[in-house]
């Protein structure tokens, strides 16, 4: 008797926290996710750092030993005055030294990469003055910036996934589960296409240095904001039509950022991922002032309704008196 009441209250329990569970099992699995990722991450990463270490060593040392003057007190304090104006995004080889950070296409694209918050960090501000300014830029600019693209996103999502899929769906007489989600692979099959696999190949055409897997990185790390910096283009030796070459990345990230935000709204929108969203959501719980709303209400439809059904009760004792009545001479009196 007692585990079967234990039981019941356990299973009562389970079900009036269901989503609870949900979330904790939610979080349980993107830190094994995480973990996952630091693990394939160090094993594959980790002999390749160790490499370059030992050949950045080998390097230094031979240098030590062709130049006899120089000591390597000196060598080191040059290292490190060049290493912390690379940081900056200035370099000290003679192939870089005509690509400047700060003329207006190159100021153009780093005041995108803050507002989309990619954030390369190949360039940065050097001055006092302009970390303040980049601070008081973001604060207004990065909501601004979620603010147009939200509105941006809504405008297209009407045009390009709410109507047609209404259409198709009318036309033929389709289930719209089967259309939304037909119409969202078509979606992200015309955006990888168009921003990712057709820039990848431009860019591995620009840029010397880079091949296509390389490229088809560069444009998956900045239109998802990640912006590792690894990979920036328009640096190389001798660019060719730099300045225009940088607008041309600028307009390329906005639109590519849009499209991405309309993909996946378009796959947000889909029946089956709101079903699993509100797996591991809250139930929405009525506060006091609903409650009070609903009461009112409730009292006005009541106060309404009274009165009809007065008017009723008033009809119906009407028909109920003006039924056949026996008369006293056996006549029928109506």
């Amino acid at each position: 008797m007692l585990q079967c009441l234990s039981a019941a209250w356990c299973m009562r329990v389970l079900e009036g926290n269901r989503s609870t569970w949900y979330f904790v099992l939610l979080v349980l699995v993107y830190v094994l996710y995480l973990v996952f990722g630091a693990v394939v991450f160090s094993l594959v990463e980790s002999p390749y750092e160790d490499l370059l270490r030992e050949e950045l060593g080998t390097l230094k040392q031979q240098f030590l030993q062709d130049n006899d003057c120089l000591s390597e007190e000196r060598l080191e304090q040059f290292l490190a005055k060049a290493l912390e104006a690379s940081n900056y995004g200035v370099s000290v080889l003679n192939d870089t030294s005509t690509n400047y950070n700060w003329d207006f296409t190159s100021a153009l694209f780093f005041a995108s990469t803050v507002l989309s918050t990619t954030g390369y960090g190949h360039t940065v501000p050097l001055s006092d003055e302009g970390k303040a300014f980049c601070i008081l830029y973001s604060v207004v600019g990065i909501p601004f910036t979620l603010l147009f693209l939200t509105a941006v996103v809504q405008r297209i999502m009407v045009f390009s996934t709410r109507r047609p899929v209404a259409y198709v769906q009318r036309r033929w007489a389709l289930s719209k589960p089967l259309v939304s989600g037909v119409h969202a692979g078509l979606m992200a099959l015309i955006v990888v296409s168009c921003f990712f696999l057709i820039p990848a190949i431009i860019f591995s055409v620009m840029e010397e240095e880079w091949n296509f897997l390389e490229s088809f990185y560069f444009c998956f790390i900045s239109l998802s904001t990640i912006g590792l910096g690894d990979y920036v283009p328009g640096e190389g030796y001798n660019q060719k039509f730099r300045q225009l070459y940088k607008v041309g990345i600028t307009v390329y990230l906005l639109l590519g950022l849009i499209a991405m935000l309309v993909v996946l709204e378009t796959f947000c929108e889909l029946q089956q991922l709101k079903k699993l969203r509100k797996m591991f959501y809250l139930k929405k719980e009525i506060t006091e002032d609903q409650l009070n709303i609903v009461d009112h209400d409730h009292f006005s439809f009541a106060s309404v309704s009274d009165p009809v059904a007065s008017v009723r009760d008033y009809r119906t004792d009407l028909i109920n008196d003006s039924s056949p009545i026996a008369a006293t001479d056996g006549s029928v009196i109506r």
